[in-house]
């Protein structure tokens, strides 16, 4: 069972690390672009390389799990991205709610087993 949750941990981690490091790829290479979606969503400009670098900072603390009070505050910063990323598409009715449900659901299984394994 123990082998099973450390599988399923790394796996969905894996993916949401993949997602967040992609995502802050793409907001470096790709700035003014995604200042415009941010915009689009109502949410100020000035958040997209403080967010980016903030992304991988998130990751590198989950990955690392160096302390548990700062996977845990990295783990509730997707949490909040996430969930206002998909407020902020369902509102805009852009159709990119689908990938932040994806991302909140690699969260859950994530959190879940991180719970499983590291607790």
């Amino acid at each position: 069972m123990e082998k099973r949750n450390k599988v399923i941990y790394w796996i969905a981690t894996g993916l949401l690390s993949l997602m967040m490091i992609s995502s802050s790829i793409m907001y470096f290479i790709n700035t003014e672009e995604v200042t415009k979606i941010f915009l689009s969503l109502g949410y100020n400009e000035r958040i997209v390389i403080p967010l980016a670098i903030l992304k991988i900072a998130g990751i590198a603390t989950i990955l690392s799990n160096f302390s548990k009070t700062l996977k845990e505050w990295a783990y509730f910063g997707f949490l909040l991205d996430f969930t206002l990323a998909l407020e902020g598409h369902l509102a805009a009715n852009d159709g990119g709610h689908y990938l932040a449900i994806a991302a909140l659901a690699l969260w859950i299984i994530s959190y879940t087993y991180n719970k499983k394994v590291y607790d």
